[in-house]
């Protein structure tokens, strides 16, 4: 019988502090499997980040911010379908039409942004005004955007998970700043013990969760926020009116794929 071995692997990527855990017979093995993953997230976030003039997202928001209209390539549009998708189900509430919404809130500053502000954006907002059909994305609003900050991060997990099982590895987890998806439980069968931080208690645990399989995202108003006058507001963003919901400090899912577990 083959003896697994342990073996973790820390790297920073979208912003985030990730690992990728996983056991295999040699260290070869486990490092072969580990760089084709992280090669991976490390594509997606090129790819797709705002911060970078050079991503596709960033050539895609030029045409949006002309009202125009581009031909996008498979990977973007069964990303699109999913968001389009996403959208209906949450009855407007899950928008990546509303990542504009960062020019009126800078959690960094300290203040709130005037309401004016938050309407003049609002214009812009709206899956329903942009005319998707695969593969061709309109903007009909000039000054519009997208952002799969929502999606790309939990997409890029299951992603890397998979590509761990394609190299021949059964045993691991994937964390890429939170959102974690399991390749299969401890070599020895145990389940994974993930803690899941208190919102309001920095380096405290709310709960431990053990997981033999699946995945998991978690969000909350304590990654990015702004306390003025005794009230919190998040990072979360209603797309509808522009503000932080205000009704739940953290929620985690657990899901069978993180991409949904993040959009749930």
């Amino acid at each position: 019988m083959t003896c697994l071995k342990y073996f973790h692997h820390d790297f920073k990527a979208m912003g985030s502090p990730c690992s990728i855990q996983l056991y295999a017979d040699t260290a070869k093995k486990a490092k072969r499997a580990a760089r084709v993953a992280m090669n991976d997230v490390f594509r997606l976030e090129a790819k797709y980040s705002r911060y970078r003039a050079d991503s596709y997202l960033s050539e895609i928001n030029r045409i949006a911010a002309q009202g125009s209209q581009i031909r996008v390539d498979d990977e973007t549009a069964g990303l699109l379908d999913y968001a389009a998708t996403c959208y209906q189900q949450s009855d407007g509430l899950f928008d990546i039409t509303s990542g504009i919404l960062r020019r009126a809130w800078d959690f960094k500053s300290g203040n709130v942004p005037a309401q004016e502000t938050i309407v003049s954006l609002l214009e812009k907002i709206g899956w329903h005004k942009i005319n998707w059909q695969r593969p061709f994305l309109a903007f009909a609003v000039p000054g519009m955007e997208i952002d799969f900050g929502g999606v790309v991060k939990e997409y890029a997990v299951d992603r890397a998970a998979s590509l761990c099982r394609d190299a021949g590895i059964h045993h691991g987890l994937v964390n890429l700043g939170g959102d974690i998806k399991i390749i299969g439980a401890h070599a020895d069968g145990s389940p994974w013990r993930i803690a899941i931080r208190h919102p309001r208690n920095p380096g405290g645990v709310l709960q431990t969760l053990l997981l033999h399989s699946g995945a998991l995202a978690s969000s909350g108003d304590y990654e990015r926020c702004i306390t003025l006058n005794g009230v919190r507001y998040g990072h979360v963003l209603n797309p509808r009116t522009g503000w932080p919901v205000n009704y739940m400090a953290a929620v985690s899912v657990i899901g069978e794929f993180c991409v949904v577990a993040g959009s749930a």
